[in-house]
């Protein structure tokens, strides 16, 4: 009796599948089930890619190219129906192509921690009730504890599911302090998936007559592919058009994929989904326990969730009735995956859209110019909400010039009057810095000594809270606050340059009176805590918000009247080609954060620089101006979008192991040219022709030395993407073989976002 071969991809940094046997008399599992497999001395979960009888590959002598003993056992098939649906399968063997990375890590990846630590996939979900012989009379000084155990108590010693709780007005966190005091239990049981049609909560508000438009183009292209770009201005409403585009997708019975660049979002989102749709709405992001997770995944993969809403990972969620994909903010950086597998949720998310047949829609205020240049060639369909909701009217900019004034840790006195006069008024500040920390260098008056990182090439940024320490916001080293320069023994130790954590103090000082709500990493790492930022902040009454980047994405504060951005000039003066970009887009997203209710907005911009004429047409003339200069200069200098790219990064605790590994790797990829062209035919043109492959580097990274390694880039451009991709395939794999990688970490990113 032959056995079976099974070809697993294993959750290894390797690019072959592995050849596993089955008895011939097993269950033969399908393509996308687990299996738990012998991989030298541990157990793996591989996904199964395919099964065939094991002799059924013969070598030229006709002999089998295999030899039976020599094959491992499978040692546990876990499920027989796929965990990994086809589509969902093929959308992941797609990305592991493109982005030219292992495909059994890619599939890992896509799976929830439980399923990736081989957990059955049993449908269990959490249920809560009130433990025997508890009472609620020691709750007398905790109200919130005390309505969690009554409402719990409504229901008998069946439990409740922690969901409809949530829906009920309970919090998790009074949950678990119950639990602590032995007051409540949690326990896991099956729960019957029962889809119910989608209803309306609450009526659409009424559209304006763009907004329609948008709508009625979005509803055209229900039931096939079409990539479509909504290009509107902060608060222009384009979250009504989400909405009102996904209700006849919900009411056929299918799903809706939304995609939200960060976290923080997903609360706000959701709120504003579930005032709209009676449906089951679920989360998907990192700061979820594993088992909600889980639950979620399993919501969705079951089709029992009408809507999922996410951050990047979740746009390879299996779902059976994906009939729309949204994606929020769509020029955001985030959406990128920055280490590992490198890869777009904005482009895997267009490619899921077209397999699965179903529209995808882009959303931003500032789209990205790739989204851009691809609605210049129709390939999106390109709409436009050019007005406020109700009427409002965007934001007045205005120019600080910050030559020859007078600042306090950063904040002019122009600054300090604007805010003094809004919060007289009883309206609200947002005061954006994207530094956190208290200052980032710690300087000797007396000597110029600067205390830097010992692992990296910058300064470590001055903390004073939870203690006094010094901060290195890149590899994360942290050391004491030195009372003397090491270096000449002064005392004149002197933090220059100002965080967020300074500017509150600073504030503090000026404002004493008014609330100074604080909104960066630091502030918001507990769980609950941007919950409660947003009832702080919507609460009426003047206020001072003061924050990083997480405050200028998509949140809607609706009492905020001025808008005060720090610092604008170092996002123009970077090495990265990308950076004025990200800028423009940073600069126009915290400014869509005033005037959102009925009073006009101001906005208030700090700068050295106020002749810098990619700033002045962006405040003159728009994102749109700024945006189709920006693309000229990238045509003309023949950079992303309009060609294609891949940067090779390498790091080594030793410089010189570094370049000689990147040169190594060109050599070898040159060589890779020679073999392509003889065997097609085709010559590859010079860098010097517009159509030609260039290769830059080796050279230094921005940040050469970072946690102590070495790094070092190269940058592969080609004006056709089938033939960097062709040239990609067998080469990269190869270099991980290379004797010069030995103690050399590298990575390949395709289409890169970021030169750091």
């Amino acid at each position: 009796m032959s056995t079976i071969l099974v070809q697993v991809a294993v959750p290894v940094p390797l690019f072959e599948l592995f050849d596993y046997a089955l008895p011939a008399d097993a269950q033969v599992p399908t393509a996308g089930c687990r299996v738990r497999v012998p991989f030298g001395s541990r157990e793996l979960i591989g996904i199964v890619m395919q099964t065939k009888p094991l002799h059924s590959e013969k070598n030229e002598t006709g002999e089998s190219s295999i030899t039976e003993h020599k094959i491992k056992s499978i040692l546990e098939v876990i499920e027989f129906k796929p965990i990994i649906p086809a589509t969902t399968l093929d959308l992941l063997i797609w990305a592991a192509g493109y982005y030219h990375y292992p495909l059994g890590e890619v599939l890992s990846a896509a799976l929830p921690a439980l399923l990736r630590q081989g957990r059955h996939l049993d449908l269990l979900t959490q249920y809560w009730r009130v433990a025997p012989d508890a009472t609620s009379a020691e709750l007398s000084r905790s109200p919130k504890q005390r309505r969690t155990f009554d409402i719990l108590n409504l229901h008998d010693q069946r439990g409740a599911p922690e969901s409809i709780l949530i829906l009920m007005g309970v919090e998790r966190a009074s949950l678990l302090l119950l639990e602590k005091r032995g007051l409540v239990e949690s326990f896991m049981q099956p729960r019957e998936l029962v889809k119910h049609p989608v209803n309306l909560a609450h009526m659409p508000l009424l559209a304006n007559a763009e907004q329609q438009y948008a709508i009625d183009q979005i509803h055209a292209v229900l039931g096939r592919f079409q990539g479509v770009l909504l290009d509107g201005l902060t608060g222009s409403g384009k979250t009504e058009v989400y909405l009102q585009a996904m209700q006849p997708v919900l009411e056929a019975g299918q799903q809706v994929l939304v995609l939200v660049p960060e976290i923080g979002l997903t609360p706000q989102t959701i709120n504003r989904f579930k005032a709209r749709f009676h449906a089951e709405i679920v989360m998907l992001h990192s700061n979820m326990s594993d088992v909600a997770r889980l639950q979620a995944w399993q919501a969705a993969y079951t089709g029992h969730a009408n809507i999922v809403i996410g951050t990047r990972s979740a746009v390879f969620t299996p779902m059976p009735h994906l009939g729309l994909i949204v994606i929020d903010e769509e020029h955001d950086l985030s959406y990128k995956q920055q280490d590992t597998f490198r890869y777009h949720a904005r482009d895997v998310a267009l490619k899921r859209g077209f397999d699965q047949k179903c529209p995808v829609l882009l959303g931003s205020a500032t789209s990205s110019l790739e989204s851009l240049h691809l609605a210049a060639e129709k390939k999106l369909l390109h709409l436009h909400l050019n007005e406020r909701a109700g009427n409002a009217e965007f934001a007045r900019i205005h120019l600080i010039d910050l030559r020859n004034k007078k600042r306090e840790n950063g904040l002019s006195q122009p600054l300090l009057d604007a805010i003094a006069t809004r919060l007289k008024a009883d309206e609200q500040v947002l005061v954006f810095l994207n530094r956190r920390g208290f200052a980032p260098v710690l300087l000797c008056d007396a000597c110029g000594w600067q205390a830097d990182c010992p692992r990296c090439d910058a300064h470590l940024t001055v903390h004073y809270t939870p203690r006094q320490h010094l901060h290195c916001h890149h590899c994360g080293y942290q050391s004491r606050l030195p009372t003397e320069c090491p270096a000449c023994k002064s005392v004149n130790l002197i933090p220059t340059g100002a965080g967020t954590a300074r500017l509150e103090e600073t504030l503090m000082g000026h404002f004493p009176d008014h609330p100074i709500i604080r909104v960066d990493r630091d502030t918001t790492s507990r769980v609950g805590s941007w919950d409660k930022i947003y009832q702080r902040a919507n609460q009426a009454g003047a206020a001072i918000l003061l924050g990083t980047q997480m405050l200028a994405k998509g949140h809607h504060f609706p009492n905020v009247t001025l808008v005060a951005i720090v610092d604008v000039d170092g996002g123009f003066l970077s090495v990265d080609f990308r950076a004025p970009e990200r800028m423009a887009q940073l600069i126009l997203q915290v400014a869509g954060r005033a005037g959102r209710g009925t009073k006009t907005g101001q906005v208030l911009i700090q700068t050295r620089y106020p002749e810098n004429p990619l700033l002045l047409t962006l405040i003159r003339q728009g994102y749109g101006q700024f945006a189709q200069e920006m693309l000229q200069e990238r045509r003309s200098a023949r950079l992303p979008p309009y060609r294609h790219a891949a940067l090779i990064r390498a790091e080594s605790p030793n410089a010189e192991k570094t370049e000689v590994f990147l040169k190594a790797a060109i050599e070898a990829f040159k060589r890779g040219i020679e073999e392509y062209q003889q065997r097609s035919g085709q010559m590859i043109s010079t860098p010097h022709d517009p159509n030609g492959l260039e290769i830059w580097g080796p050279i230094p990274a921005p940040m050469e030395k970072r946690a102590g390694v070495f790094r070092g880039h190269v940058l592969i451009q080609c004006a056709q993407r089938k033939l960097l991709h062709h040239l990609i395939e067998p080469w990269w794999p190869a270099m991980m073989h290379l004797p010069e990688r030995r103690g050399v970490r590298a990575s390949l990113d395709v289409d890169p976002m970021e030169l750091s």
